[in-house]
């Protein structure tokens, strides 16, 4: 098989004595055995996207190793001593369950250490939301999170934080990843000072525990919360650490574990994939429920910042509530909340993002509060509290199952959310409902909105390519209708402009730029074309309404999503 002469070289670099003997003795049976997973492992570097740095674990420039996380944890140890040159900097260090998640976490405070910086360790897995609590709780100027969130078992990665609590967003993020570019790896300093090196348990685990039980709970009585029936699962994952002990300081009681499922590890022996977004990733929490009459279901993803919820619907059988779903439900419950404790002037926000459902908006709008929409991800959401001091943050989420509950925790908090789903349930069985009457009766009120997903999987280099030709044809050839109805608006992030087909006009969009393509039509359906920023996929995501008092209105928009899978010819 032919092999790039740059990638050679790029090859060749990592055969000099810097990189130890099993790396090279890898790296030389890549060239032997398996010139194509040479090729995708070294064809480019790693990038930041939308959740930080994810890939899958292993030898090269396009892997996560050592090395590139080392290269990383360099370049932020410079830009840290240049941004703040009369002091010390603190930097916060989580990991989760995947394998070598630990030994990466150690590289990583080893060179933070080399550097004369202070580091913050925990001793073992934590959640991620708990590392973004423990950034602003320890006043450090940056954290790191070894995680790669849902990914399949043969992917890590590195997410970085900032003082905020928050995720990198501009600038910080062109100049650190300029600062890790410009650096040969020879410039790696891997002998930490152990002095610099302080492990984090017990004090940190408290306080982040108090703050998740006192933000997630609404007043619930206490027999409501003990009547409620609870199946958790934390899908093999660090929430193991943390949720049942929140959900047991708030007061409930009956919350059974799904054991099976209970033991943190990296193989994800008993799912296809960790990711609450996924049915089947539910099926053994469903089976418990149903088993014991459970009233919720929750699962989460191994990170423990996105969580999946089922409930029972009209007829008593589970279901699960997607992402858009329950973010509503916990938008609208909190408004109501802030509403009923008179403490809405005007001065507060919600927020979500340019794939999600635009329900969340509608009802912003009712309550009469502000609605700030970004690119997805969450680090956006953590921005806007930044951007906006002078308001108070409700709440925000996006359909990829994850949601924010205020700002004390700065990205999505599946510990606060598990608990506030809880409170929502106990409160509507108190008042003989559900969540799944709950949505009915916000669908009444607001119309119906439904929405779906469909994500194509493209790996390695090829995938790469053929996403970015996916693209560049919808941009260049686009749809002038879908579905038999007329495209009336399209917006392309990547250019920052909004074009409306109806009056031939084009205007500029007021957000960051990103590869990010959504058509409006002329009965109401939202269509968005993105590649994913962290796995190798591309996903449309589509969002249609009703308005109130349309007969069979989950029929007819279940109707209408299948006949624009057809149109995209995804499904």
């Amino acid at each position: 098989m032919y092999v790039d002469p740059k990638i050679l070289e790029r090859v060749n670099k990592w055969l000099t004595p810097f990189f130890d003997t099993t790396t090279q003795e890898t790296i030389k049976e890549l060239i032997a055995f398996d010139p194509e997973g040479l090729e995708d492992s070294f064809y480019k570097s790693l990038e930041f996207g939308t959740g930080g740095m994810r890939g899958i674990m292993g030898v090269g420039d396009n892997r996560i190793n050592k090395y590139t996380l080392g290269k990383n944890t360099q370049g932020i140890s410079n830009y840290l001593h240049k941004q703040f040159p009369n002091k010390q900097p603190k930097v916060a260090i989580a990991y989760d369950c995947r394998h070598n998640s630990k030994e990466l976490a150690q590289v990583v405070a080893q060179v933070f250490a080399a550097n004369n910086i202070q580091v913050y360790l925990f001793s073992d897995l934590r959640p991620t939301p708990e590392l973004s609590f423990a950034v602003k709780h320890l006043n450090c100027q940056c954290g790191i999170v070894l995680t790669a969130s849902h990914n399949p078992p043969e992917y890590n990665g590195y997410k970085v934080y900032w003082e905020d609590g928050g995720q990198l967003v501009p600038p910080q993020d062109a100049e650190i990843i300029a600062e890790i570019n410009s650096l040969p790896y020879e410039e790696i300093l891997f002998e930490g000072n152990q002095q610099l090196i302080k492990s984090i348990d017990t004090v940190v685990d408290e306080a982040f525990a108090k703050a998740s039980a006192q933000n997630g709970s609404f007043n619930t009585i206490a027999s409501a919360k003990e009547n409620l029936k609870i199946v958790f699962t934390s899908l093999h994952g660090t929430s193991i650490t943390m949720i049942p002990k929140v959900l047991e300081m708030a007061g409930y009681t009956q919350v059974s574990i799904v054991e099976e499922q209970a033991m943190p590890d990296g193989d994800f022996p008993t799912v296809a994939s960790p990711n609450p977004e996924e049915p089947e990733a539910l099926a053994m929490a469903l089976a418990l429920a149903e088993k014991q009459g459970a009233d919720i279901v929750i699962g989460t993803d191994p990170d423990c910042d996105r969580l999946g919820i089922a409930v029972r619907n009209d007829t008593g059988k589970m279901t699960i509530l997607n992402g858009n779903q329950a973010m509503v439900l916990m938008t609208h419950f909190l408004l109501t909340k802030w509403k009923s404790n008179e403490k809405l002037n005007q001065n507060q926000f919600v927020a979500s993002t340019i794939v999600s459902t635009p329900m969340v908006k509608t009802i912003a709008d009712d309550f009469n509060i502000g609605y700030k929409e970004g690119l997805t991800g969450f680090k956006w959401i953590a921005k806007m509290v930044k951007d906006f001091p002078e308001l108070e943050f409700v709440g925000g989420g996006e359909e990829s199952f994850g949601y924010m509950v205020g700002d004390f925790v700065r990205d999505k908090d599946a510990v606060t959310a598990t608990l506030l789903a809880c409170e929502m349930a106990a409160q509507q069985k108190e008042k003989g409902g559900t969540l799944y009457t709950y949505l009915s009766d916000l669908f009444a009120t607001y119309g119906t909105y439904k929405e779906a997903l469909i994500s194509v999987v493209k790996k390695g280099k090829k995938g790469a390519e053929e996403i970015a030709t996916m693209m560049k044809q919808l941009r260049e050839n686009p749809f002038t209708e879908i579905a038999g109805s007329a495209v009336v608006k399209i917006e392309d992030y990547a250019s920052s402009t909004v074009k409306n087909i109806q009056n031939n006009t084009t205007n500029t969009l007021d957000i960051p730029t990103s590869n990010v393509l959504i058509y409006y039509t002329e009965d109401g359906s939202k269509i968005a074309a993105r590649p994913s920023g962290t796995e190798p996929k591309i996903k449309f995501y589509m969002s249609v309404y009703a308005a109130p008092e349309t007969e069979n209105a989950d029929s007819v928009l279940q109707q209408k999503i299948e006949k624009i899978q057809q149109h995209l010819a995804v499904s």
